[in-house]
């Protein structure tokens, strides 16, 4: 549907945490008065009923996705089926009737649990400042396959984590500087370069608001699975020490919380994990 300059405009200073919600509301009533185009009037009158009725809208919880699914060419892994898990988690705990029950006054958005995936660090959901951010990582490695030197996996990588030294027949990596995309594995012709491990680099505790602050990132790659159980965790804690609605984000302290009883299922992972 066609929108005016002046309805885009406006629809830009919508708090960008909800500004797909409104998007889709607006064309929604539009489309159902056979409108063809969403002028500023369209907007300021869905925007008036939405955030008036808020509440009704407030599921307990938020996960967004970048656009990986849709077949984005960054992407480094497939998170279909952790999105559905999630979401199944996330239901299974009623957090909405949690934030019901301990939140004073009616529900906003920023009451809810906020959670963003990026299939690779490009991070187009921006899962840096939700609660848990869960970021698709591919660690490359020096395989035995002799290499070309081609220097396609120098050109392809955007951080120069890459270099050929004067007398190297392979590729040295820079794993500090590695943000893990898995853009030099996909572009090397021979296979000298190869994926090590592939799965989910996890964040903790990204907010905005006043006192803004990135999430902190966990050591480690992980599987779906020990992903999921991680968020359960997160969720365990999060009804537990949340007394008036807080957000997770605010309660929680990376340096000490994940050594809490609550992280005990996942954190003997870590220590298995550790080389």
């Amino acid at each position: 549907m066609k929108w005016t300059d002046e309805a885009e405009a406006a629809l830009g200073k919508v708090p960008f945490f909800v500004r797909k919600k409104v998007r889709a509301r607006v064309e929604k009533e539009a489309h159902e008065e056979n409108k063809t185009t969403v002028t500023l009037s369209e907007v300021r009158a869905t925007q008036s009923r939405f955030l008036s009725n808020m509440k009704s809208d407030i599921k307990g919880y938020q996960i967004e996705t970048c656009f990986g699914q849709t077949g984005c060419p960054n992407r480094c892994v497939s998170g279909d089926t952790l999105m559905e898990r999630l979401e199944h988690l996330f239901k299974s705990q009623d957090l909405l009737g949690f934030l019901r029950k301990n939140v004073k006054g009616d529900l906003k958005y920023h009451h809810e649990f906020r959670v963003g995936i990026a299939e690779c660090p490009n991070a187009c959901s921006q899962p840096q400042i939700r609660d848990i951010s869960i970021i698709g990582a591919s660690v490359p490695r020096v395989s035995d396959t002799p290499c070309t030197r081609c220097m396609a996996c120098v050109e392809t990588c955007k951080e120069s984590s890459i270099r050929f030294e004067p007398s190297s027949i392979k590729p040295d990596i820079d794993m500090m500087s590695c943000v893990t995309c898995g853009a030099c594995v996909e572009v090397c012709p021979t296979g000298t370069l190869a994926c090590r491990e592939s799965g989910y680099r996890v964040q903790l505790g990204g907010r905005l608001g006043r006192h803004p602050r990135l999430a902190q990132e966990i050591p480690g790659i992980f599987s779906e699975d020990q992903v999921v159980e991680l968020v359960r965790c997160c969720i365990l804690f999060y009804k537990k020490h949340s007394l008036n609605g807080e957000r997770f984000a605010r309660i929680f302290n990376l340096e000490t919380d994940l050594d809490s009883d609550i992280f005990s299922s996942f954190t003997s992972h870590l220590t298995r994990k550790a080389p």
